[in-house]
């Protein structure tokens, strides 16, 4: 005989999910407008990807355009500096993942252990404030620090007698300026996920650790951490989605004719080539190579980060 439990699990969980609905339908509406937002920004540009293989034409739009298949992604290879290009964008992504995804952690952990209020409220808000600045105000601020006629380090530098050079142009400057401006104006903001993951972490273990005779840096090390490993596995994980997304805003307010050759990324590359220069199939080729680079990526961080939690911290 055949078993009929199939029908009924289905219309067991069709009921409790008209139940659930009908119970919290507040939620369900709440989330319609980044449903939406999703649906129109994020999915439906999909639809336009077609474009990287044919020889997009305005006029003729997507589908009277002409199918040219792997042509633009061969005349990005056959450019003799693309290999310039990814290495920037990897260097620049590592350099500030290296430095810049501990900090934030060090900063909450601070903050956690910290038992004095007023400084620990005046450290949040000394290092939210810089996240609320443009990108457009940050670059001037570093103009105007490095500036070779008046900044600051140039005072500094003619006071001390040292040689002054100017590092807003200096190619082997370049890395350090735009990752570590980039640190100082993002590591209060990225502290917020770290500090609500040490909030939860249960007073019965502080307890117990200390009827034990740990001090509060062993605490630190093995109470605080390990609770929020998982949430430090999730945030690395997030973190490689963007490490091919440096932003060309910022990298491309900050280029010289001098320091192209450390500043030139994939994503100013596509905003001069793809739209400045209206060859939007060449730029749509170049960027999706670019998702496959970073879909491959993610996918690779996340199966290391299973293996080693032993799939709890994976996200797939």
């Amino acid at each position: 005989m055949k078993s009929n439990t199939k029908p009924k699990v289905r219309k067991a969980g069709k009921k409790s999910f008209a139940v659930g609905f009908k119970k919290n339908w507040q939620l369900y509406v709440m989330i319609l407008l980044p449903l939406a937002y999703l649906i129109i920004f994020a999915y439906f540009p999909i639809y336009g990807v077609q474009i990287a293989f044919k020889n997009y034409r305005p006029r003729a739009g997507i589908w009277g355009s002409t199918w040219v298949g792997f042509e633009w992604f061969e005349h990005f290879f056959s450019n003799y500096k693309w290999v310039q290009y990814v290495r920037n964008t990897l260097t620049i992504s590592l350099y500030s993942l290296a430095v810049g995804f501990p900090i934030p952690i060090i900063l909450a952990l601070f903050m956690h252990v910290n038992r004095h209020e007023r400084l620990k409220k005046l450290t949040q808000n000394l290092s939210y404030l810089p996240h609320f600045i443009s990108v457009v105000v940050m670059v001037g601020i570093l103009n105007q620090l490095f500036s070779p006629v008046s900044g600051l380090y140039t005072t500094l530098m003619n006071a001390l007698g040292l040689p002054v050079k100017d590092l807003r142009s200096d190619p082997g400057a370049f890395y350090h300026l735009m990752v570590w401006s980039g640190v100082w104006q993002n590591m209060g903001w990225s502290t917020i996920m770290y500090v609500a993951a040490l909030s939860a972490v249960p007073a019965e273990l502080h307890e117990s650790a200390k009827l034990d005779g740990a001090s509060r840096w062993k605490r630190v090390l093995h109470v605080d951490i390990p609770t929020i490993l998982p949430t430090i596995c999730m945030m690395i994980i997030l973190r490689f989605g963007q490490i091919m997304t440096v932003g060309y805003e910022k990298v491309y307010l900050m280029q010289y004719p001098t320091n192209l050759e450390k500043s030139e990324v994939i994503s100013t590359y596509v905003f001069k080539n793809g739209v400045a220069a209206a060859q939007y199939s060449y730029g749509t080729a170049v960027d999706l190579m670019n998702s496959a680079i970073t879909l491959a990526l993610v996918l690779l961080v996340n199966w290391i980060t299973g293996k080693l939690s032993e799939g709890e911290n994976s996200l797939f």
